[in-house]
This record gives structure tokens, sequence and C-alpha cells, in this order.
């Protein structure tokens, strides 16, 4: 057992000499930008190529609708006038997830217009987070919207490695089919 002066001490020993022993720490480098030849990373549709589909249902008249904007766009449904901010989609290759920024201005009470809702709505999943309103409904549909077709991480299978032909050369590159049990 260690007397508590000791341990005092000890303690103090112990986190001055670290201190005097380490050296300096250096100034992160940032690495210099290397010159490739690689093609630019390509990103999805530009936020004014996309094309949103929503659908409308006024449950007093029973009047149901579909709109389609860009994102930017405003157009009234009703006394409901819906701004299309942006929408996402999943590239083709994953599981679908559809979405898009809604800002929902409608009247109150003393008719001046107010924002109802402002928020993203999701297409697979509408009581995520949904515009609840009692005269009202607006849910998305789809998001059309282009994904580039090769990227810098791009295999394309199939295609041959600097040969003119993808034909097997010779018998040693003929390609041999396993044994069946």
């Amino acid at each position: 057992m260690i007397r508590p002066a000791a341990r005092v001490a000890l303690g103090m020993v112990l986190l001055a000499s670290p201190a005097a022993a380490q050296p300096a720490p250096e100034p992160a480098k940032t690495p210099a930008p290397a010159a490739s030849k690689a093609e630019p990373v390509k990103s999805p549709a530009p936020n004014a190529e996309r094309v949103l589909v929503i659908g409308l249902l006024d449950k007093v008249s029973s009047e149901t609708g579909e709109l389609t904007l860009k994102p930017g766009e405003t157009v009234r449904f009703g006394k409901l006038r819906i701004t299309a901010r942006t929408c996402e989609a999943s590239p083709p290759w994953q599981r679908p997830h559809t979405g898009a920024f809604l800002q929902i201005d409608g009247p109150v009470r003393d008719n001046t217009m107010k924002r109802l809702f402002s928020g993203w709505l999701f297409a697979e999943s509408p009581s995520l987070n949904s515009f609840d309103n009692e005269r009202y409904d607006v849910w998305v549909k789809s998001c059309a919207m282009r994904f580039p077709e090769t990227g810098p991480r791009t295999i394309v299978v199939g295609k041959s490695s600097g040969r003119a032909s993808s034909a097997p050369k010779s018998a040693s590159e003929t390609p041999v089919a396993p044994p069946s049990n």
C-alpha cells in the first residue's frame, strides 16, 4: 500500500515526465493535388433538371390531382400554394428511395396565407413525415433525375483491356468450363 504523500509525489512525477519527453507536434501537412488523367467525378442531375410528381387530394370536394413540378416552381391546388424546393431519388442500382422538400402555404382563420408545412415528404413511407391538414392530402409520387452511367470507380464487365478484339487469341486463352459432377 502506497502512502498518500508518496502517491501524490508519484502522480506529479508521472504527469511531469511525459510533457518534457514529448516533441512538439508538427503542423498538419496538406497533400499536394495529384495530377491525374482520371475523368472528373460526375454527380447526379443538377437541381434544375429534376422533375417531381406529387399527388393531391381535396377531402371536402373529393377532387384529386397530380402535379408535375421542377424545383423552384410554385403551383396552386385549391387554396394551397405548393413550392417544390428539391427532390431526390436513389440510383437505379440501389433500393428505391424518393423524397421531396416541399413548402406548403395555406389560409388561416383570418384568411392570411401562412406556412403550413416545410419539410421532406417520402414516397416509400408517406407516414414518416406527412402533411397533416384537415382538408388536403399531399404526397410524393416520383422524382425523375438522371445519374451518370460511369464514374471514376466504375468497372465495365466484358470490356477488353486494351486489345482490339475480345475473342481468344490462342488455345491457351480459350475458357474452360469446370468439370460437372
